[in-house]
């Protein structure tokens, strides 16, 4: 098993001026959102739009993933397709976060920094992308599978996308957010794969990251009841072994502690009356 090691960084890609550009971009951090997790039906009309430009650029990445491609080509199609589409690449200055998406490859939980390392022939790779358009965001991502990859991976991926959309199923107004994690958890634990706890699903819309945390293993402490119009994303990350992870001195790669494989797939919803209904559908 050979592990990652960090690639190297070109410069940040321009977003055309007249693109809408988000409160935090060319500052430290975020504004502290205040506003309502409901959304009235304006603001989700305009997520839906959001979301859809978001799961097409994902579309569109995942297309290009293949041996011998760099995850720098990866980002440089995203950010081409968000921009052409008019949408802000939402991740591009987030804390200063210097790229348009991040490419989570093999032990990568999440975060990785498209780079000039190159995929190989059985690696699994995340690509999570988030587009910004009238004054909202819609973030999703999907595991990809470059060329011929092992059972064992292939596996991880399969059941972690099943897992996502059993999150989702679980979702229902009234119920407090924590069933999702359960549903998530039992599901992965039948499988002897860790769910990972440190990174989770959260509010969205207005705001990158509204402060509503979405855990995606049980956790009776996250008790906020669900309600028509609550949007947030489910992205669980689910490991071959440990939940523990390491931080590379970039200070955004996430990579498990045992260097196995995790997978992650990610959906913004919006809470219906009976259900939820996916916003980051192409």
């Amino acid at each position: 098993m050979t592990v990652l090691v960090p690639g190297k960084v070109s410069p940040m890609r321009p977003v055309p001026p007249h693109i809408p550009r988000p409160e935090y971009v060319g500052k430290k951090k975020p504004k502290r959102f205040t506003g309502s997790e409901v959304k009235d039906a304006d603001t989700i009309e305009r997520m839906r739009i959001a979301g859809r430009i978001a799961a097409q650029a994902l579309q569109e990445v995942g297309r290009h993933v293949r041996p011998g491609v760099t995850t720098d080509e990866l980002d440089r199609i995203g950010h081409e397709f968000l921009c052409d589409h008019g949408a802000y690449p939402s991740t591009l200055g987030y804390r200063g976060y210097p790229k348009s998406l991040c490419t989570s490859i093999n032990e990568v939980i999440c975060h990785g920094i498209p780079d000039s390392t190159v995929l190989n022939e059985g690696d699994i790779v995340n690509v999570d992308i988030t587009a910004y358009i009238h004054g909202v965001h819609g973030d999703t991502n999907a595991t990809f599978l470059v060329g011929e990859v092992d059972e064992e991976s292939r596996l991880l991926v399969e059941r972690t996308r099943e897992a996502l959309m059993r999150g989702i199923k679980a979702v229902r107004p009234g119920r407090q957010v924590n069933v999702i994690g359960r549903v998530i958890e039992s599901y992965a634990k039948r499988f002897g794969y860790g769910v990972v706890r440190d990174f989770t699903g959260h509010g969205i819309g207005e705001s990158f990251h509204s402060g509503l945390i979405i855990p995606h293993y049980d956790d009776p402490r996250y008790d906020t009841v669900m309600e028509p119009g609550m949007t947030f994303t489910i992205e669980p990350m689910i490991t071959l072994g440990t939940i523990e992870w390491d931080m590379w001195a970039d200070g955004w790669t996430v990579v498990t502690k045992d260097r196995k494989r995790t997978a992650q797939f990610e959906h913004t919803i919006v809470v219906t009356e009976n259900g939820a209904e996916i916003l980051t559908l192409p």
